[in-house]
């Protein structure tokens, strides 16, 4: 019988779109090749909130089959569901959701399984985490006190019980789990056990949540951690050998624990090196790259032009004149993201733009917390004319907002024809961000009219954001260990075109040595002089790459559109994700007890 293979995605975003493993999902789930490939997908997520009515369970676009929260019945899995109900003492939530792609016209809708486990039968859970321990060394004990770890856990048993109700279990057809990150570690693991059931296991690492602790916490950053991993990989030496034992970390636990898939897929060549960084049991691991997708969207140089001097105007309203040119950073407010950095950069072209008179503005769109309210977000305009001006109070800045916002106002005070506004808020149009952007704005402005994005991130798996603008024809500015920066490498040479610059922070150019003890004391002093010559140099790329006139920029769309379908959703599912599929047929590799 020749059946196609039902993919189940285990993850936090089944139903609503966050980050990263949304995009993937939204990638893969509105490809023909992908929907043509496969047979049946489910997503699999705990039931976070039984809170609201029945058409909420499931997001927009969502259709509840079956719901014993709100004794809702419309399937004939029903009966079954009940059994593993009672058993486990769980709510059960089932339908399917809606992905969509209305620019090519694909819809999919994936079947979808959320599972609340808060008041889960406790002997149930208990035996599954003995044999946890049994097979794969895993001691629940020390870190079931971490909500993180128990909701993870306690959603395994009755998931794979869900994936025999609903018929996606059998042996006529394989079943691949997809566990996406962390979280989806404990049913991947409790599907490996079950003897009786056709599964194959792959772990998709959207990162190395080891590597991502190490390396935001060490002063030293990047710098420091990818050049100690380089010499210490090349002494045959294991992660914990050089940075201690990382045991006590419940999510390296579980990253750790995907040596016992069929197959690990990586979002970028550096993830790759830090899952076989975590321990020499890797080096028998299937390791596949999976880039992540970014979408190609064909603009002309007028549709350009039009979201370009929309942003100038609002820049006119903020700051009194429009600038000759766009910089950008759309991002979340975190450590990795390296915002500091993008300062640095401007720095240098502020000082090159006073030499040939010419003008800047930086937007940057980045919040730590949802979004304001409209109506604060008036208020605080009238007030004290946000977001050029803002307060270090909520509803404005949080915490870490605040502790940026000092960065710019230095940046602001010293500098001549470079500004920066930062923009504490989600969303990119006159409700969300005030009377004072134009009233035509969207979201997709800043993209598209942007001349450059930037993206130094300090840890970034792959990136899909700062790649956004590359369709349009801005210049995406990412570092070196940014996993798109290894799919552009793959496509063509970044240093013979003008759309992408690469920012290597890694580069000591003989400010250390090979020496792994000395290379474990960059910190921060060594990292600014490094820094500071790095930034001069992007800040003189970009300088260079910067659009001239009319001809330059139409050049660099086509250009920017050219790159950008080379590293689409289709090429990544039909090259990487397709491909790397664990094979119909193969020996079933089951787990043997840990000694």
């Amino acid at each position: 019988m020749n059946c196609k293979t039902n993919i189940v995605h285990v993850t936090h975003e089944a139903v609503c779109k966050i980050g990263g493993i949304g995009a993937v999902l939204e990638g893969m789930l509105t490809n023909n090749v992908y929907l043509e490939s496969t047979g049946r997908t489910i997503l699999i997520s705990p039931l976070f909130s039984t809170e609201g009515p029945l058409e909420n369970r499931l997001g927009l676009g969502g259709e509840v089959l079956y719901s014993s929260v709100d004794g809702f019945v419309r399937t004939g899995y029903s009966e079954t569901f009940k059994h593993i109900e009672k058993y486990f003492n769980v709510d059960i939530v089932y339908g399917r959701k809606l992905f969509e792609d209305r620019r090519h016209g694909i819809t999919s809708m994936p079947e979808v399984i959320l599972i609340d486990v808060r008041q889960i039968n406790t002997c149930a859970i208990n035996e599954f985490k003995r044999q946890l321990f049994e097979h794969f060394g895993i001691d629940s004990m020390r870190y079931e006190h971490l909500w993180d770890y128990e909701e993870w856990t306690r959603l395994a048993p009755p998931a794979v019980a869900c994936l025999k109700a609903i018929g996606a279990a059998g042996h006529n057809c394989d079943t691949v789990v997809f566990s996406h990150e962390f979280m989806g570690m404990p049913t991947a693991l409790a599907a490996k056990i079950e003897s009786d059931c056709n599964f194959k296991t792959v772990f998709y690492a959207h990162e190395c949540a080891t590597v991502r602790r190490i390396v935001e916490d060490r002063n030293g950053h990047d710098t420091m951690f990818y050049n100690v991993m380089n010499a210490a990989t090349a002494r045959d030496l294991s992660l914990p050998e050089v940075f201690g034992d990382q045991s006590s970390y419940a999510k390296h636990v579980l990253v750790s624990a995907s040596r016992f898939c069929d197959k690990i897929y990586v979002v970028g060549d550096y993830v790759g090196d830090e899952m076989k960084f975590l321990s020499s049991e890797f080096d028998s691991s299937q390791i596949q790259l999976a880039y992540n997708g970014i979408h190609a969207y064909q603009i002309s140089l007028e549709e350009k032009t039009i979201s370009k001097n929309r942003l100038r105007q609002y820049s006119s309203n903020l700051l009194g004149f429009e600038p000759d040119y766009i910089f950008t950073h759309v991002t979340r407010l975190v450590r990795s993201k390296g915002l500091w950095r993008d300062l640095r950069v401007l720095e240098h072209i502020d000082k090159e733009f006073c030499a040939i008179n010419k003008t800047g503005v930086m937007f940057i769109l980045s919040t730590e917390v949802g979004p304001r309210r409209e109506h604060d977000i008036l208020k605080m305009e009238a007030d004290y004319h946000w977001p050029v001006v803002h307060h270090d109070r909520l509803p404005d800045l949080s915490g870490g907002e605040a502790v940026f916002y000092t960065a710019v106002q230095e940046f602001n005070a010293r500098s001549r024809n470079v500004k920066v506004v930062f923009i504490n808020q989600f969303g990119f149009n006159r409700q969300r961000c005030g009377q004072r952007m134009p009233e035509e704005m969207e979201f997709m402005d800043i993209r598209k009219g942007t001349d450059v994005e930037f993206g130094q991130s300090i840890y970034e798996p792959f990136g899909i954001a700062q790649f956004e603008p590359l369709s349009f024809g801005g210049i995406c500015v990412v570092s070196s260990v940014c996993g798109c920066a290894g799919f552009i490498k793959r496509i063509c040479n970044p240093q013979e075109v003008r759309n992408v610059i690469i920012a290597d922070y890694t580069n000591l150019n003989g400010m250390a040595s090979g020496n792994i003890d000395e290379l474990l004391k960059i910190n921060l002093e060594i990292r600014d002089k490094l820094e500071h010559n790095v930034s001069r140099d992007v800040a003189a790329q970009i300088m260079a790459n910067l659009p001239k006139n009319e001809e330059d920029l139409a050049d660099m769309i086509n250009r920017g559109y050219l790159l950008a379908s080379q590293m689409s959703w289709g090429v990544v599912v039909e090259n990487y994700i397709l491909p790397g599929l664990p094979k119909n047929g193969a020996v079933k590799n089951q787990p043997a007890a840990v000694n």
